[in-house]
């Protein structure tokens, strides 16, 4: 229950002003259909932070606790350091036809600036922490939602009202603590 909540809270606050919320603002200004939006970020993120999640597992058999606890620590406290660098939506970024619908121009869109993105490093983190894919995943992937869903529906009105700076301030906090406990080894986390 911990890696679910841990990884939507963390997810859910690493995506306060990111890319893909700011793509999720844009497709509801474009297309005005929210729906389908929403179920194309779905998708996308499963499938996203799925691989990501795999990978994590993956790591974690292939290298020693000690390379992975170093590693974990460098990552969470790489993202505290990130988490404070606002992201913001390229021209590249927006999509530029509808050949496959809002679902699919959602979707696709929302894989592929996944990619690389903060989140998903934080996915391939905690699935490399809590040993617990699964609920990594189905946490991230709600982190995502609570975070993208409302600015589908609620749009500029909600983005204007969040102080994104205090978000990513906490949200940096998080990662800078999860950095510090790998590295002190608290909490059985390799």
């Amino acid at each position: 229950m911990e890696a679910l909540l841990v990884s939507t809270g963390i997810v859910a606050l690493a995506e306060m002003g990111d890319k893909t919320q700011l793509l999720a603002l844009v497709l509801a200004a474009r297309f005005r259909k929210p729906w389908p939006i929403v179920w194309g970020i779905l998708a996308a993120t499963l499938v996203n932070h799925a691989c990501a999640g795999a990978a994590g597992a993956w790591i974690t058999r292939v290298l020693s606790p000690d390379v992975l606890r170093w590693i974990l620590a460098a990552s969470f406290l790489g993202m505290a350091a990130w988490i404070m660098i606002p992201d913001r939506l390229d021209e590249d970024d927006e999509p530029k036809a509808v050949r496959f619908g809002v679902f699919g121009a959602t979707a696709a869109a929302f894989f592929l600036a996944e990619m690389g993105d903060k989140t998903q490093i934080a996915t391939v983190a905690l699935a490399a922490k809590y040993h617990a894919l699964l609920p990594v995943i189905a946490g991230t992937t709600l982190g995502m939602l609570l975070a993208n869903v409302p600015v589908v529906f609620l749009g500029d009105k909600l983005t204007r009202r969040v102080p994104i700076k205090a978000v990513h301030a906490v949200c940096a906090v998080i990662f800078a603590v999860l950095g510090l406990l790998a590295l002190s080894n608290i909490g059985n986390l390799t």
